[in-house]
C-alpha cells in the first residue's frame, strides 16, 4: 500500500509539472504571436523593447477572469475603473523614450504594474506612483512575487510627481490630464523625454516632450484613449 501511495504521488506530481510546463509554453507562444502580430507589424523595432514585451508575462497582471484575454490587441479592465493598456501602446510609449540601462524612470499610474515591469527590463531604476491605494498595494505585492522587487511604488497623487528622486531621464504617464503638470516638467532631466496623453477639445493626444537647454519641445505623436488623471479625492486634473 505504501508503494502504491508513493507511486500515486509521483504520478500526480509529474502530471502537475507537465501542466505547468504546458502553461508556460502556451503563454510564451501567445506572447510571441502578440509581439509579431501586434508590435513588429506596426513598426516597433527596438530589440530591447521587443525582448521585454516577450519576457514580461502580461497574463500575470490582469484579473483571473481576464487571463485568456491577456494577449488580446486591446486594453483590459483591472478594477477600480482602471485599465491595463493595449500591448501596442505599452510598446510604443516605451520605445519612444529610447531608454538606456543607466536611466532613472518615473511612471505616473502604476495600475496593475505591467508597464513598470516592462520598464524594469530596460533599466534598473523605476519609480511608479498610483493614486488608487488598493491597486498600488496589489501591484507592489505582485511585482515583488514576480521578481521585480527593485521597482519602487508610491501611493499618492501622480500630478505632483516624486521630487525626492528627481531628476528623471524619462517620465511616462498612463493617465490623461487636461494639461501637462508643472511638477513633471520640472522633474524631467536635461536631455530627458516625457510621454503623456493630454485631453484636448477633440480628444486625447499622446504628447512627447523633450527637454533641451531647459526648454521643452512638444510633439503630438498619436491619438489615444486613457483614463483621466485624478487626485486622491477622485477629482480630474
Amino acid at each position: 500500500m505504501q508503494k502504491q501511495g508513493i507511486r500515486a504521488f509521483q504520478i500526480t506530481t509529474a502530471l502537475l509539472f507537465g501542466v505547468m510546463v504546458f502553461a508556460q509554453d502556451y503563454y510564451a507562444h501567445r506572447r510571441q504571436i502578440m509581439v509579431q502580430n501586434q508590435l513588429v507589424i506596426r513598426g516597433i523595432q527596438n530589440e530591447r523593447v521587443l525582448d521585454a514585451m516577450q519576457k514580461v508575462e502580461r497574463h500575470r497582471f490582469v484579473p483571473d477572469d481576464m487571463v485568456e484575454k491577456a494577449y488580446y490587441d486591446c486594453p483590459l479592465p483591472i478594477g477600480y475603473g482602471q485599465t491595463i493598456s493595449q500591448p501596442y501602446i505599452v510598446a510604443f510609449m516605451t520605445e519612444i523614450l529610447d531608454i538606456r540601462p543607466e536611466d532613472k524612470i518615473l511612471e505616473i499610474g502604476t495600475g496593475s504594474g505591467y508597464q513598470a515591469a516592462v520598464l524594469s527590463e530596460l533599466c534598473d531604476s523605476v519609480f511608479s506612483i498610483e493614486v488608487v491605494a488598493p491597486l498600488g498595494v496589489e501591484a507592489r505585492e505582485r511585482l515583488a512575487q514576480l521578481g521585480y522587487g527593485t521597482i519602487r511604488i508610491k501611493i499618492g497623487d501622480g500630478y505632483q510627481g516624486w521630487s525626492e528622486h528627481a531628476p528623471y531621464q524619462s517620465i511616462i504617464v498612463t493617465c490623461s490630464p487636461t494639461h501637462i503638470p508643472k511638477a513633471l516638467k520640472e522633474q524631467l532631466a536635461e536631455g530627458g523625454k516625457m510621454i503623456i496623453p493630454v485631453e484636448q477639445n477633440y480628444g486625447q493626444q499622446l504628447v512627447l516632450l523633450e527637454k533641451n537647454h531647459g526648454r521643452l519641445k512638444r510633439t503630438q505623436v498619436l491619438a489615444v484613449r486613457f483614463v483621466p488623471m485624478v487626485d486622491t479625492g477622485g477629482k480630474k486634473y
